[in-house]
């Protein structure tokens, strides 16, 4: 028999990045929490944790946190038929990535969170290496571009978003005045949201450039399009994102025959329970408003 307090353990550690936080948030010491790891490891005969250079879960230990979070949701659902089990609230974690999160994400997930009473942590990842996350067990869900399912996992395309390489009009002017060439896309800054967004390198790939350019890393999907109203840069951003500054005439494509259609993949693991199929749901059928593919 499992004893899930000792999962518990394993997964709050690798949750929260240490056994000290992991503590904190289960109301124990840090020793109180090692020595159920080690007794953990001890019944598996075997580590679940590699402790440096990073903390991050052996094969072990993720197949271990895949199976809690499973756990997890099918406990929500027998809470829902037997009130006397349910806890004040139960906490979902999810990674996606911060264009979904700062467009369309909310209002698609909003009232689903709020009937099941769903506590939301979110993991903000690239949407190209959103997956790993799952694979590792430190996540329930993700949101990411990848159609590769995990094992023991589903996945569902819920639906594609636009991106532009957009500019204030003066920048384009400044850089782009005499078209998109090499010499243009060699020194015009850009913008990059950070060392795994590859959407830029995309766009100049598509644009036949394979060099190096300047660039500004801005990790914020709002501070991304503040830059650009700024006129620091151009940067490929969501055309869901920045409709009324395309509309307006602040934002314009340095090369409007060139954009790079996203496609967006829910994973989610197969044995989730019904909390998991309504949130699935009601992510499918926001893709009917918000995808643009």
């Amino acid at each position: 028999m499992i004893d899930y307090k000792l999962l518990e353990a394993l997964a709050t550690v690798v949750e929260t990045g240490g056994f000290e936080r992991a503590g904190l948030a289960l109301g124990l010491s840090q020793s109180a929490v090692s020595q159920r790891i080690r007794t953990l490891e001890i019944r598996l005969g075997q580590p679940v944790l590699v402790r440096s250079p990073v903390l991050r879960a052996t094969p072990a230990g993720q197949r271990l946190l895949n199976h809690v979070q499973q756990v997890q949701l099918l406990e929500r659902d027998l809470a829902k038929s037997i009130p006397a089990l349910s806890e004040p609230a139960a906490r979902l974690r999810i990674a996606l990535n911060a264009d979904s999160l700062a467009t369309w994400w909310a209002a698609a997930v909003g009232e689903v969170s709020t009937r099941e009473g769903l506590l939301l942590d979110l993991v903000v990842e690239d949407q190209d290496i959103g997956l790993r996350r799952m694979r590792e067990g430190d996540v329930a869900a993700c949101l990411c571009s990848s159609p590769q399912s995990v094992a023991g996992a589903r996945c569902v395309h819920i639906g594609t978003m636009t991106y532009s390489p957009l500019a204030r009009p003066d920048y384009v002017r400044r850089y782009f005045g005499k078209g998109l060439n090499e010499l243009s896309l060699q020194t015009a800054p850009a913008i990059v949201f950070g060392p795994n967004d590859q959407l830029q390198h995309r766009f100049l790939a598509q644009c036949g450039y394979h060099g190096t350019f300047p660039h500004h890393l801005c990790p914020s999907s709002e501070g991304f399009v503040k830059l650009a109203l700024a006129g620091m840069g151009y940067g490929m951003i969501p055309e869901l994102q920045a409709h009324a500054e395309i509309q307006a005439g602040r934002l314009v494509s340095v090369a409007p025959e060139h954009t790079l259609e996203v496609s967006l993949y829910w994973h989610f693991w197969r044995h989730g329970g019904g909390v998991m199929e309504r949130l699935t749901n009601a992510l499918r059928s926001a893709a009917i408003l918000h995808s643009t593919g």
